[in-house]
């Protein structure tokens, strides 16, 4: 599991195309894979998402799964980080290892209770200003922590 690429990108329930045609974009740039939990809030024909991820959507490795408890179940062994503005470790304060899986929730609402509840002490955060009702753009948050993860790992097959 996980060999063959650098690491994995999980979006929970992703709702704005755009985002995930970006995200997508991202992972076939860094050799990540792509892994969307249902229900997504578009369909993956959207002519949106191809147009985000550009001519790189046919080349995005993307597994779709049924569910969170799904996904969990065929990935047994894998590392979770859970990446959350309730998280109380910045995402450059954990040891990132190839394969592990980087869990983002939706734009409308993050991560339910019950998945970042599933392993606390794996939850991280991007740091911002003090704010309640605003984040970074979900795209942005994944490029953040993904080179971050990256450069930890000292960018594998990257030039």
């Amino acid at each position: 599991m996980g060999e063959n690429i650098n690491f994995n990108i999980v979006l929970f329930e992703p709702e704005i195309p755009q985002n995930t045609g970006n995200i997508g974009r991202t992972c076939v740039l860094t050799n990540c894979k792509l892994h969307l939990i249902k229900p997504l809030g578009f369909s993956l024909d959207e002519k949106q998402v191809r147009r985000a991820g550009l001519d790189y959507w046919k080349d995005v490795d993307v597994e779709i799964h049924e569910s969170f408890e799904e996904l969990r179940k065929k990935y047994k062994d894998g590392v979770f980080y859970f990446c959350t503005t309730k998280g109380k470790k910045y995402h450059t304060d954990v040891k990132y290892n190839r394969g592990d899986f980087l869990v983002f929730g939706k734009e409308s609402a993050g991560l339910p209770d019950e998945v970042r509840n599933s392993d606390p002490d794996r939850c991280i955060r991007v740091p911002m200003i003090n704010t309640t009702d605003r984040s970074l753009n979900l795209s942005n948050t994944v490029a953040i922590i993904a080179y971050e993860a990256l450069r930890q790992v000292e960018f594998p097959n990257m030039k």
